[in-house]
């Protein structure tokens, strides 16, 4: 190969490189704020829970929240059971003791999203449970999403109450009325959720 061949090589692998550099910098640089957070019922359901992506491909996302046998998800991906609770997944590297997700407890309402508390191995949630922990059982090809039979622990949650929870998101703009039973549970699930919150303290 003569000079002036391995010349237009370079010139032509350079873009090429350029763009995969950029591409790279750009999963680094995922930035997560309270504006990330929403009405949880404007994410996508999967099974009970819901599911976004930061960086636009949500259909990735999705792929891995269905992918029969479990998949690794994309960089971007957010994921949410109740709306005080995400997961957010950051580019490779970021946080191998962690799979690269970082766990987040929101403070909701009418006005909006606040961070409690963001991190990636000390996360404690509002019954007093070390996020990481419990992910942690997920068996390795769920990719720390716990469900039925991934091997996590079983929540302090029954399915109503989740979904009470989904369906009372202060963000939403079209929460339904209450029935005074589910008054009640909401009142017990506060209750419960002060009570860890001060033995976390």
């Amino acid at each position: 190969m003569n000079i002036t061949t391995r010349l237009l090589s370079l010139l032509l692998f350079l873009p090429l490189f350029g763009a995969i550099h950029s591409h790279a910098d750009d999963a680094a640089a995922l930035d997560v704020s309270e504006a990330s957070f929403d009405c949880i019922r404007e994410m996508t359901p999967v099974r009970g829970f819901y599911v976004a992506n930061l960086g636009g491909d949500l259909d990735a996302t999705l792929a891995a929240a269905n992918a029969p046998e479990g998949a690794a998800y994309p960089p971007g991906s957010v994921v949410q059971l109740v709306p005080g609770e995400a997961m957010v997944k950051h580019s490779p590297g970021t946080s191998p003791a962690t799979k690269d997700w970082e766990f987040f407890e929101l403070d909701t309402s009418s006005e909006g999203t606040s961070i409690r508390k963001r991190g990636y191995a000390d996360v404690v949630n509002r019954f007093g449970g070390n996020c990481l922990a419990c992910h942690a059982q997920a068996k390795p090809e769920w990719d720390m999403i716990c469900e039925q039979g991934h091997g996590c622990d079983p929540i302090p949650l029954t399915r109503d109450m989740i979904v009470l929870l989904q369906k009372t998101d202060p963000r939403c703009e079209d929460n339904p009325a209450l029935s005074e039973a589910e008054i009640a549970t909401l009142q017990a699930l506060r209750q419960a959720a002060e009570a860890g919150a001060a033995t976390a303290e």
